[in-house]
């Protein structure tokens, strides 16, 4: 069973522990475990269910998620997807008010920090919140900066409204370590369940536009980053080329993402000929690669299905 620390009352203010579920899918988790399952433990309110969604790993994910006391399916990777896997979670959290989704890698920081994201929903007009994530000790000094970039020191809202002034990022959002109101998610359609990645950035465009607003917790907190080779980066960006070429109205109703890139090329660039210069060539490189598999993402319908498999991040979509 799940040991719990601290008091029994688990109530973040007007949720009980039965009112939220967290889901989380994995495939071969083991090395992210601890760290994890000891966040999700720790927390001064621990929903009442925690789901292990796991793709069949063969490293003893799924009895370390037993072992821990929680809840554990078990698909074929072959039937992982981003969006179906996600919404199978939702679907299986039946009576959860609150769905609150995390990654494997993604271990939270702090004691407070479920409870202080699950608080926005207290307005009725939240429907999906997500947290900060914070560099991992480990993390070099590129990736650092993208985390310190892509979630500041201050919190927000969005809305429809908000694509006026924000464009695209208006709909930025992480299902790293993201919640989502039940009835809002459903009243939107779901998670889409046949998606390449970017299922959370299409549900908030679908709640915006439906009138829901969403909501950026800087102070519930992650440690989360990833250490992408060049070649990663490509293929991440070529995913993100195939999904706006296949849900080409988010750019015609949000706007390019290409703003938001140009202001993140020039901070990094100060950022690293001030502290850290000879990651200069490093970090040019990263963004032709991620421009250019960009570019070839956009155009993925002249690409053959077994060239894709090699090109993108998310193979698993290819090989269905």
């Amino acid at each position: 069973m799940m040991q719990v620390n601290g008091p029994a009352d688990r109530s973040a203010d007007s949720l009980t522990p039965r009112q939220v579920a967290v889901i989380i899918p994995t495939y071969n988790a083991a090395r992210y475990w601890d760290a994890l399952s000891a966040g999700i433990l720790a927390q001064s309110f621990i929903p009442g269910r925690v789901t292990v969604i796991d793709s069949s790993s063969s490293d003893g994910t799924a009895n370390l998620a037993r072992r821990d006391g929680f809840t554990v399916v078990e698909i074929s990777s072959k039937d992982f997807n981003h969006g179906g896997t996600r919404q199978m979670g939702a679907d299986l959290a039946d009576g959860a008010d609150i769905l609150l989704y995390l990654t494997q890698d993604a271990a939270p920081h702090g004691k407070d920090a479920f409870r202080n994201l699950l608080q926005v929903f207290d307005d009725a007009e939240i429907g999906a919140a997500y947290g900060r994530q914070l560099p991992r000790e480990d993390a070099n000094p590129i990736e650092a900066h993208a985390r310190h970039f892509s979630y500041p020191a201050a919190s927000g809202v969005r809305s429809w409204e908000s694509r006026q002034v924000n464009g695209f990022k208006s709909i930025f959002f992480s299902n790293a370590f993201g919640a989502y109101r039940r009835s809002a998610l459903m009243s939107v359609g779901g998670f889409s369940p046949d998606v390449i990645f970017g299922e959370d950035t299409l549900v908030v465009a679908r709640m915006h536009r439906a009138g829901w607003k969403t909501a950026y917790v800087a102070d519930a907190m992650v440690r989360h980053s990833h250490g992408y080779t060049i070649a990663e980066e490509f293929r991440r960006y070529f995913d993100v080329g195939v999904l706006h070429a296949r849900e080409n109205w988010l750019i015609d109703q949000f706007g390019s993402a290409s703003g938001e890139g140009r202001r993140f090329v020039v901070s990094e660039m100060k950022h690293l000929i001030t502290k850290h210069p000879h990651l200069v060539p490093s970090a040019m490189a990263r963004t032709f690669a991620k421009y250019l598999g960009y570019k070839i993402g956009r155009r993925e319908k002249v690409i053959a299905s077994g060239l894709k498999y090699h090109l993108g991040l998310n193979r698993q979509y290819w090989s269905r």
